[in-house]
């Protein structure tokens, strides 16, 4: 039987919803895993009780002495400000936390000899208008948000630092997330809004007409991308979609909702929100192509949460 080799792995953002899904998978296959979270959005519920949790913010002075003391083989970044709204309202903030705290890290982890780095990035944002087509890693887009903005001046950042330091990367643009541990009381992740209000008995409230175009993406099936990319021979200092490539638009995301919601009110419309895209799917070949393929459907995914 072939060993597995183990590493030591420190995930930032390791709490949050995305960032604790990659913990349990990497905790499963065996690696020593060390949680870097500053509990502004994450939950310690969401703590593998077989990792180790450091509570501290990227932007404290510790950060680089600290990557240093543990040495991790492969550092996978997730700690975010992830509420496009908020950067649209407050572009200074976002910068501060998403651009100069990655900035930071990947400096950090520079001088601590890391050897991967794995950055999720936002495929939801990056690109910006697109046509209506599933849009490839090679699409050159304007992002319309400080947030996807700074998410791609980030994935710049990761290029940059492993010139200078020598390390391995791989960006992962998720398309819109969902799934167990999410957090309905957000501005992101429509899904686990709307079965909240659902739950509650309360109407969805939809921004614009239900027609915005999206690509939902079980986080399982996410986390199992982090794993792909993660391995020892996996590809190097290249770029991947993790989505289906299937859109949804919010109305036929409404309708698979109301299978479990018989009695749901109806939604109501709202204006459209300055940041907000009327399409985003993206194309998945790449991922595929390392063996990668999203084994939850959206029915399925939904059939879980309800």
């Amino acid at each position: 039987m072939e060993e597995v080799s183990t590493l030591k792995i420190v995930v930032t953002g390791g709490l949050g919803f995305i960032g604790s899904h990659v913990v349990d998978r990497y905790v499963a296959l065996g690696h020593e895993v060390v949680v870097i979270d500053n509990l502004s959005t994450g939950s310690l519920l969401n703590m593998n009780p077989e990792a180790r949790l450091t509570v501290m913010d990227l932007l404290d002075d510790e950060l680089e002495a600290w990557l240093c003391r543990e040495k991790p083989d492969l550092l996978n970044h997730h700690a975010a400000q992830v509420n496009v709204r908020a950067s649209v309202a407050d572009p200074a903030l976002d910068l501060r936390i998403n651009l100069l705290g990655t900035a930071r890290l990947l400096h950090a982890a520079g001088h601590a000899g890391v050897k991967r780095v794995l950055f999720s990035s936002s495929g939801g944002t990056v690109y910006g208008h697109t046509p209506s087509m599933a849009i490839p890693e090679t699409y050159h887009g304007m992002p319309i948000s400080p947030y996807g903005i700074h998410k791609l001046a980030c994935e710049q950042y990761v290029d940059f630092y492993s010139r200078v330091f020598g390390y391995e990367w791989v960006i992962l643009r998720y398309a819109n997330v969902y799934g167990p541990r999410q957090n309905p009381h957000g501005e992101s992740g429509v899904i686990s809004i709307f079965m909240e209000r659902l739950r509650q008995g309360l109407p969805p409230r939809v921004n614009g007409d239900g027609t915005q175009v999206r690509d939902y993406v079980h986080v399982s099936d996410v986390a199992e991308a982090n794993m792909l990319l993660s391995a020892p021979g996996a590809p190097s200092r290249d770029v991947y979609n993790v989505g289906t490539g299937h859109g949804t638009t919010l109305l036929q995301l409404l309708e698979l909702l109301s299978k479990h919601f018989p009695n749901a009110p109806a939604p109501v419309f709202g204006s459209p929100q300055l940041g907000d895209l009327s399409w985003n799917v993206l194309r998945t070949d790449k991922l595929k192509a390392q063996g990668w393929k999203p084994m939850v459907g959206l029915e399925k995914g939904l059939y879980e949460l309800a």
